[in-house]
């Protein structure tokens, strides 16, 4: 017996496993440990031992100690995904390392916003005995501290494959798991063998592992399509092959298949939370409900390799195309706003000469003609995948949906999403296809809650522009939530209550009831314009980036767009959108308004935001570099499409323009001169309104002498805080400090704003602050008159600023610039009673303008 002494790798919070988002840690599956919610970025030895697994992803690393324990460490859960992205290696396989050395780091930020869960499982699965005497949970710990002490005996190493008689049983299988053999499908291989009198053994590349070793598995490094040899030898040798193969091709293995049934442990399903369990998860569209749970479940399709003939498998393709093709067309004359955009997106792929010309290769080659399509789309799909893009990795779910259409009618199975779901339904799945929400009936949803997903899914963009909330990424426990449980949505603080008791059921419902009320009150009080209480005029515009976000905010009572985000006609596409595409798109957004003013920004492209055809020179800073209107002078090609197309938009005078990241009276100039130019290539006699984005300290400093060439100021406050105060807004542990309320920030505003008033000008602010509204009562004595927000918050802004007077804002501005911190701004604006919960505190947008959700 010795002891093992383990240091924590990195510094947080310790946490027990149970609270890990993913049953293969919270089961202790792979074994006992610790898990650690990060505050740091690198990730060190808790001991001296020998790296024995580093996988190309970077995600995790095993150690052997001394002792032959081996101890895996994996930063996040699910972070396989990321393939790599963010991660960084200091050591390699083999490699001997002493207690601290450096591991890997990782980026923090990143991690927060694309993983499930930061929390860092540690833990002993070597095999052998190996006992936990003491460990440190529940608390703060710092890197190089105690946080576990084990006993070990020596354990007796894996076996080859013994020849005792029996027969030897093989099978190769081709591996269809995402990424491939990685911790979790370790840990469920040697899981799904427990109970199984059998050795079991998987060769690859000429290298053989003991199946119940999730270290030796691992080890193997076997990736997505590899194909490995099974072998096993005992009285269940059968249903330990036929339980691995089922794992590795995610198919479950069928009765006829079997002399017995495979024991519970190989399908690892997941574990059902408790009764009162509260799952978290991101927020993909904001708002609260009760309902029951409601499973959608999407089973696979079996698909046939082998044709039978080039000319019935072309036709059969055809076919099905054509019945999708229609299918399509039928859904989209009767959808709006985001469902009709993303519609129309899924007819493109259909249609896409590329993707047939493939298919067509495919069934050429002897195919069938659902392996041909299949076999398509999945190039586009890894191809997407691999771009350094999350914006064009996530695209992947509509290449994966049409995908699935049309194999459904290959299969001549229909459409249809299956029974429906009963009215006010929360609805839980692993994932959701946009075809699929789209095919439910409207109105059925009360909720979505999906264990996967991402916060910026067509899914979510649907169900945020329906109005429906959602919760993603809540993890594999959502999975096994029983039908008909009884679940409390909370898409404000992205928790789900899991049969909370009557109760707590009763006082949600009342919850709900309340909440409807209110925005009922709201949203018929948004419809008239926004007056203060004393009768002054302010008027509550909309931030918008898609012509669904347009039909919202009308429907919320916005009084005209404030900034519309040109970016989403730019971006997850591999060629810049055409003038007469742009035009289009322009039109049909201020249609949708209604005549309404509609402030149309330039192209705000950059370091932050890349794009695929417009390759930019590498920057050591792109904060600093090209970014905003710089950009837009560098490529005067795309800036003069652009500025044609909003020119062209009719009635004339509906639209403006507004330049983004200006520093200086010559870029204004150069622009203004290129309209000009514009104005005379169409025809247009009658001026466009210009304004500028104040987002820079030298745009507000310059503002005197930027308001006598400018028509309007709309200040950015997300980036003329992060400017101001010199803080990287994306930076975990500065991000939290960066509140727009700051009294530099505010005297930057009021600057400004005075400078404006001084010259007949108007004063917007578009930024975050102006959806705070905590902010409104501050920024409006300071001079400002419009604010433009998100859609969502329009009503509720309304009704704040009504409640208000001039006098009572203008009092407050002045004691707010005479303060010397954020903190000490709030908690005046809390005093007076003008504060409600503060919806923009804390991290700024990630996408430079508006709430990050």
């Amino acid at each position: 017996m010795s002891e093992l002494v383990l240091l924590a790798p990195l510094s947080g919070w310790s946490a027990p496993l149970e609270e890990v988002p993913d049953p293969v840690f919270s089961g202790r599956m792979l074994g006992d440990g610790v898990a650690i919610d990060p505050l740091g970025e690198t990730l060190c030895a808790p001991c001296a031992g020998q790296i024995v697994t580093l996988p190309e992803t970077r995600h995790a690393v095993t150690l052997r100690t001394d002792q032959g324990v081996d101890v895996l460490m994996h930063v996040g859960v699910d972070t396989v995904a990321l393939g790599g992205e963010g991660f960084r290696a200091h050591v390699t396989a083999g490699q001997r390392v002493l207690a601290g050395e450096a591991l890997l780091s990782f980026d923090l930020d990143l991690l927060a916003r694309r993983a499930p869960s930061l929390l860092t499982p540690v833990l002993v699965i070597s095999p052998g005995e190996a006992h936990l005497v003491q460990r440190t949970v529940g608390h703060a710990v710092q890197l190089g501290e105690v946080l576990m002490q084990w006993a070990v005996e020596p354990g007796t190493p894996a076996s080859p494959p013994s020849e005792d008689g029996q027969q030897m049983l093989a099978r190769t299988v081709r591996v269809a798991l995402e990424q491939g053999i990685h911790a979790r499908p370790a840990a469920q291989m040697a899981a799904g063998l427990k109970g199984l009198r059998a050795q079991v053994h998987v060769r690859f590349a000429g290298r053989l592992a003991d199946a119940r070793s999730a270290t030796a598995l691992m080890t193997l490094g076997v990736r997505r399509d590899a194909e490995v040899h099974i072998q096993a030898r005992g009285p269940d040798a059968h249903d330990a092959l036929e339980a691995l193969a089922a794992l590795l091709s995610r198919h479950a293995p069928s009765v006829a298949a079997r002399a017995a049934p495979v024991p519970a442990q190989g399908l690892v399903i997941p574990v059902a939370p408790a009764a009162g369990a509260v799952l978290r998860g991101v927020v993909a569209s904001r708002g609260f409900a009760v309902g029951p749970a409601a499973r959608l479940e999407q089973r696979d399709i079996d698909v046939v390799e082998a044709g039978s003939g080039i000319a019935r498998e072309t036709a059969e393709l055809r076919r099905a195309r054509e019945e999708v093709r229609a299918g399509l067309e039928r859904s989209l004359g009767a959808a709006t706003g985001a469902a009709a955009e993303i519609l129309a997106a899924h007819l493109a792929l259909l249609e896409d000469p590329q993707l047939e010309r493939l298919a067509l290769e495919h069934i050429g080659q002897g195919k069938s003609a659902a392996f041909a399509w299949r076999a398509a789309i999945g190039v586009s799909i890894e191809a997407l995948r691999a771009l350094e893009d999350a914006r064009m990795a996530e695209r992947v779910d509509d290449l994966i949906d049409v995908q699935r259409q049309v194999l459904l009618a290959l299969a001549g199975e229909s459409l249809a999403r299956g029974e429906p779901l009963p009215p006010g339904s929360i609805l839980i799945a692993e994932e959701l296809l946009p075809s699929q929400l789209v095919g439910l009936e409207a109105g059925t949803l009360g909720g979505i809650c999906l264990a996967a997903g991402g916060a910026t899914s067509h899914v979510s963009i649907l169900a945020a522009a329906a109005g429906i909330p959602a919760l993603v990424a809540l993890g594999p426990p959502v999975r096994a939530i029983a039908p008909g449980t009884a679940l409390v949505l909370d898409a404000e603080t992205g928790q789900l209550q899991v049969d909370p008791g009557e109760q707590s059921l009763a006082g949600a419902r009342r919850q709900l009831e309340r909440a409807a009320e209110r925005r009922e009150r709201e949203r018929a009080a948004a419809q008239r314009e926004c007056r203060m209480a004393d009768g002054t005029r302010i008027e509550v515009l909309a931030n918008l980036g898609s012509l669904a976000d347009a039909e919202l905010a009308v429907r919320n009572g916005a009084e005209g767009c404030g900034l519309l985000r040109t970016e989403f006609l730019f971006l997850d596409r591999l060629e810049a959108p055409t003038e007469a595409e742009q035009r289009a798109v322009y039109q049909r957004i201020a249609a949708a308004l209604g005549g309404r003013p509609l402030t149309i920004r330039t192209l705000d492209i950059g370091g932050d935001k890349p794009i695929p055809y417009l390759p930019l020179p590498a920057e050591e800073n792109p904060a600093l570099g090209l970014r905003g209107i710089r950009t837009s002078l560098w490529r005067e090609d795309l800036l003069d499409a652009q500025l044609r197309a909003v020119l062209a938009v009719e009635p004339i005078g509906q639209c403006r323009l507004l330049l983004p990241m200006i520093t200086d009276l010559a870029e204004v100039r150069a622009v203004r001169a290129r309209v000009d130019e514009a104005c005379r290539r169409i025809g247009r006699h009658v001026p466009i309104e210009l304004g500028v984005m104040v987002e820079t300290p030298a745009c507000a400093l310059l503002a005197d002498a930027l308001a006598g060439e400018v028509d309007f100021f709309s200040i950015g406050t997300n980036d003329l805080t992060q400017y101001t105060l010199a803080m990287d807004r994306g930076h975990p542990q500065l991000a939290a400090r960066l509140d727009a309320l700051h009294p530099a920030v505010l005297r930057l505003i009021g600057r400004t704003a005075e400078a404006a008033r001084a010259a007949g000008r108007r004063t917007a602010v578009c930024g975050g602050l102006a959806s705070d509204p905590a902010a409104a009562a501050v920024l409006i004595g300071l001079g400002v008159h419009e604010l433009s927000c998100v859609p969502s918050l329009i009503p509720r802004l309304k009704t704040s600023i009504g409640q208000l007077t001039l006098a009572q804002c203008d009092e407050l501005a002045r004691a707010a610039l005479a303060l010397d911190s954020a903190e000490a701004v709030r908690a005046l604006c809390e005093a007076a009673g003008e504060i409600a919960p503060e919806p923009a505190r804390g991290r700024l947008s990630a996408t430079r303008d508006g709430i990050a959700p």
